[in-house]
């Protein structure tokens, strides 16, 4: 009885350390597309640091600078000498504030990547209104009904189909129903209570702030920290509490649809910070494509302007062998 019940485990133990082992295959291969994506275009443009730097929020940008401080010349065409110090802004009453934050969602919730992959949960705006519960809750749905997260499970459940993960689900249209729906029912519940309900509670951002500027070393750690570390609504910065809970509850009422195998207390927590590094990976993509597509575009100009034969900014002009002055008149 007792060699029937060590076989039995046995068995229970080697399907498990197969699915672990294809979930770490995936993960790894993941994580070194990511780094091959950004290692060549952001070479030519990003340096690195010889020590490490976490600020403890993005700083603001040159133009963000500018625009917060306008020269005081302009002030003087005015013909009043007054100082912002002396004369600030009226505080933006609550309705304001919804109404510019609402405008600040809508415009962000039109951002992807590849023109694929949507990232409403960004802002390059380091001074973005908070917002209220009511529009965390939008953002939320948003994100959770547009085709990308159904495209995304729908490409993970047939790598787990390919690799006969969690086999109790078995093969064919029903394993594959089954794979898909835990897949999408993991991102729906773990961004509806991290994104939503723990954000609103707990007064915390579940937007990715974007640093956009400094090295690339800076840029990286600040993306790895964007899962683990927020911006609060009362505009200080402090622990994800809310991503972080959100992915651990998430993972442990996904116990309902999962099998048996697993539902043990180490697949759970494994299944919720294997949601957050996921979260790492995005962030880095979403920090650094903006790099991406300027590299290109100047690639692109750079080829265009060689086949029209007009010099580019890299390329000088050669010198004109004409004369410089009018020739003499016969």
């Amino acid at each position: 009885m007792h060699q029937k019940r060590n076989v039995l485990w046995a068995k229970g133990y080697a399907q498990n350390r197969g699915t672990r082992s294809a979930m770490n295959r995936w993960f790894a291969a993941a994580s070194m597309g990511l780094a091959l994506l950004l290692a060549g275009p952001t070479a030519e443009c990003l340096s690195a640091e010889s020590a490490l730097y976490l600020p403890d929020a993005p700083a603001a940008g040159e133009g963000q600078t500018r625009s917060q401080n306008p020269p005081a010349a302009a002030a003087g065409q005015s013909g009043t000498q007054t100082s912002p110090a002396a004369n600030p802004a009226p505080p933006m009453t609550p309705e304001e504030q919804r109404k510019l934050a609402q405008e600040q969602l809508e415009q962000e919730e039109h951002q992807r990547v590849w023109a694929v992959v949507a990232t409403f949960n960004t802002t390059a705006n380091q001074e973005a209104i908070p917002l209220s519960p009511g529009q965390k809750f939008q953002l939320f749905f948003k994100s959770a009904s547009d085709p990308w997260p159904f495209l995304l499970a729908s490409v993970l459940a047939g790598i787990s189909q390919a690799e006969n993960g969690l086999p109790e689900y078995g093969q064919g249209v029903q394993g594959y129903g089954k794979r898909f729906g835990a897949s999408y029912g993991d991102y729906f519940i773990g961004n509806f209570l991290g994104n939503a309900v723990f954000a609103s509670v707990m007064r915390e951002d579940p937007r990715y702030y974007q640093r956009g500027h400094g090295t690339y070393l800076r840029r990286a750690l600040w993306a790895a920290s964007g899962t683990v570390w927020c911006k609060r609504d009362s505009g200080t910065w402090g622990p994800n509490y809310a991503n972080v809970i959100g992915n651990l509850s998430g993972a442990a009422i996904a116990n309902v649809y999962y099998p048996q195998s697993e539902r043990t207390v180490g697949a759970t927590i494994g299944r919720g910070f294997s949601v957050t590094a996921q979260g790492i990976i995005g962030s880095e993509v979403i920090e650094f494509w903006p790099d991406v597509v300027r590299y290109h575009q100047r690639k692109q100009a750079e080829k265009l302007a060689r086949q029209g034969g007009v010099p580019s900014a890299a390329q000088p002009a050669p010198a004109s062998s004409a004369p410089t002055t009018d020739p003499p008149l016969q």
